[in-house]
């Protein structure tokens, strides 16, 4: 399956969930900036903005969502991260809902304990563009100080609570 295949499948992953759940959403136009997917209330009270990451496979210890430094600084009340995980084909698909701001906390958090964290050889990490969305993140070394208290506020299990959790959206029929 292609990137662009992947990419595609989620976000209709995440409009039928959100279309079932009788709220309205569309795809927002090709390239919109930080935007995948527009919805709101049937009254158009309430409505939020929607970035979808998806993966094929499943957790292991190195595993995740790839990510950009950039998005360690978007944040806003109304944006949420869908991290689709989609499996294999006959396995169920796994979607976890957060706040742009939980987002944007872990990711320049864990990215600056993986930089503190030793290589496998004990070399220092090089600094990169590239971030990533973790939800294990016990291969941190927590004796280090600098990622102790990451590993306290984000500890193994620690994304479960946004499991399928629809209602943090703020729309009816969460």
């Amino acid at each position: 399956m292609s990137n662009s295949i992947t990419s595609a499948a989620g976000e209709h992953h995440v409009l039928c969930q959100l279309l079932r759940r009788d709220w309205i959403a569309s795809l927002a136009p090709a390239n919109a900036q930080n935007v995948d997917i527009l919805c709101t209330d049937k009254n158009s009270k309430k409505h939020c903005s929607i970035q979808v990451k998806t993966r094929r496979g499943r957790f292991t210890k190195s595993s995740g969502w790839i990510m950009n430094e950039k998005h360690e600084t978007i944040i806003a009340d109304a944006l949420f991260y869908v991290f689709v995980d989609l499996g294999k084909p006959t396995d169920p698909i796994n979607s976890y809902i957060l706040p742009s701001r939980v987002v944007a906390d872990y990711i320049r958090r864990n990215h600056r304990a993986w930089l503190a964290t030793p290589g496998r050889y004990g070399q220092p990490h090089n600094d990169t563009k590239t971030r990533k969305f973790q939800p294990d993140c016990s291969n941190i070394n927590p004796i280090i100080e600098d990622t102790k208290t990451f590993i306290d506020q984000y500890p193994p299990g620690w994304v479960n609570q946004y499991r399928e959790n629809w209602r943090i959206l703020g729309l009816p029929n969460g």
